[in-house]
């Protein structure tokens, strides 16, 4: 059984615990980090805008999203968080199950990111919100996080994909506490 200590703000996971979590969850692997190891940069957003055909075609994808300060702002509220790799396309629910799970444990204020627009419906439905809020999740650059910087920072391979077949890498977080 993994030990479970209490903190001040609920039920504290060890590191093995969340790792493990994740991947029940379908994390291919996943490491504890500290959020403020995790990279944010301004022209991570501009990315998306100027280099993703998803920018502004849902309320997860920018300009809906949080900016990169307020990126930053958030994840030093935070001591813990999950870095994990997914298969391609589970990032978000993966992030979304797990961010669930930990909530239910007493983790009240853990919060999930994904990776890539959101696909759960054809079209966004703006003025009455989100259908499917209880999913849906933000992608990690859509937040401003330099997701490459912060992968090869804590050991995950991740490389640009140059050609088609070449192997892609998908990421996605859960801060914790």
């Amino acid at each position: 059984m993994a030990k479970r200590m209490e903190g001040k703000r609920g039920p504290r996971h060890a590191p093995k615990e969340l790792e493990s979590m994740a991947k029940a969850h379908g994390a291919v692997r996943a490491k504890v980090i500290r959020p403020a190891e995790v990279e944010t940069g301004l022209w991570v957003r501009y990315k998306c805008q100027f280099g993703c055909g998803g920018y502004g075609s849902s309320l997860v994808c920018p300009p809906h999203t949080p900016t990169p300060a307020q990126t930053r702002m958030v994840l030093d509220e935070y001591k813990q968080a999950v870095l994990f790799e997914a298969p391609s396309g589970e990032a978000s629910r993966i992030a979304a199950g797990l961010e669930r799970e930990l909530f239910l444990s007493g983790c009240y204020k853990a919060l999930g990111l994904g990776s890539g627009p959101c696909t759960l419906c054809r079209a966004c439905e703006f003025q009455a919100g989100c259908r499917h809020p209880e999913e849906a999740r933000p992608s990690m650059e859509a937040c401003g996080i330099d997701v490459y910087a912060t992968a090869r920072k804590h050991g995950f391979r991740i490389d640009v994909v140059r050609r088609h077949g070449d192997p892609q890498h998908y990421f996605g977080l859960v801060l914790v506490e």
